[in-house]
């Protein structure tokens, strides 16, 4: 275990901690990134003495104290279920905020002696290049990711955050992906858009029956819903043709929302969904085109163009 101070620093103020990998099948040595880090903002690191568990303290005290903490401010909320990612955020912020509130004038005794910070912020994420298979996707730190089809072939690079990727082409950033980690069991993980794949499936219907990520890839509860209804009342064969036909229709008429709502009352009155008729409803309306009549001049009405410069220079 390893932790820095920052240089001129009156006390122990260590920003973060590293450690070396001992394992020769360790997929990463996050010493070296470390190491550039405290580089980057001039900091020195120290190493704790092989064998002194308790020189650690200084880092997983606080950690452990900070966990604690937010289990209990969960418990007082009364439930762990936030609306979204945003608002799990908010809520860790604030109580970090209330936390280091209590830590302001140690602070402000320190600041006096730190240097300024550099120009620019050090890089906040990893780089990886990455293939794109037939499959519509790669594979990046066991985690199957899938892109549009148009980019199967080619070589991507990836920036990887805590919470997303940014895929380029070249320079040019292409797309964003939620990053996917890999489940506790070891199998592969999976971060699935049906658009991206449906194409795909619209030739082969029967490769969703054994699709390895087929429950990530509907959009919402209601597809899963039509997808266990069918497959429990028809042959594979039909049930599949009309769950890659529904998802069809949801991307290439955009009425994801639309069409599962309507799948939700169908399922709710007791029947299956039928393809033909719900591509039927959501059809765009048919307008009539205007019948436009075109008269085109003689020929020799140019004739008269070219000779008016001729008359006006005379």
């Amino acid at each position: 275990m390893a932790s820095a101070a920052w240089p001129g620093a009156g006390g122990d103020f260590p920003p973060g901690a590293s450690f070396r990998n001992l394992e020769h099948d360790a997929a990463e040595d996050l010493t070296r990134r470390y190491e550039a880090l405290c580089q980057h903002y001039d900091m020195t690191p120290t190493r704790n003495n092989p064998g002194v568990a308790h020189e650690n303290g200084a880092i997983e005290g606080p950690h452990a104290h900070l966990k604690s903490a937010l289990q209990q401010a969960l418990l007082l909320r009364g439930s762990r279920d936030f609306v979204d990612l945003e608002a799990y955020r908010r809520f860790i912020d604030e109580l970090v905020g209330r936390r280091n509130a209590l830590r302001r004038e140690w602070l402000e005794i320190e600041r006096v002696h730190l240097l300024p910070l550099p120009v620019q912020r050090t890089a906040d994420y990893e780089e990886e290049l990455v293939s794109v298979t037939r499959s519509c996707g790669f594979l990046l730190r066991r985690v199957f990711y899938t892109v549009p089809s148009r980019l199967i072939g080619h070589r991507l690079r990836v920036r990887l955050y805590d919470d997303r990727l940014d895929c380029f082409l070249g320079g040019t950033r292409l797309l964003t992906l939620v990053r996917g980690r890999r489940p506790a069991d070891g199998r592969l993980g999976h971060v699935v858009d049906y658009r991206h794949v449906i194409h795909t499936l619209r030739r082969k219907p029967m490769a969703l029956l054994n699709l390895v990520y087929r429950d990530q890839l509907f959009p919402r509860e209601a597809y899963q819903r039509a997808w266990d209804a069918l497959i429990a009342a028809q042959s594979p064969r039909t049930a599949c043709r009309s769950m890659v036909g529904l998802l069809a229709l949801a991307h290439e008429r955009t009425c994801e929302a639309e069409l599962a709502s309507e799948l939700e009352a169908i399922l709710a009155a007791g029947e299956l969904p039928e393809l033909a008729e719900l591509q039927a409803r959501f059809m765009p309306t048919q307008t009539v085109l205007p019948s436009v009549s075109v008269s085109l001049p003689a020929a020799v009405v140019y004739d008269a163009l070219l000779e008016a410069p001729q008359r006006l220079a005379s």
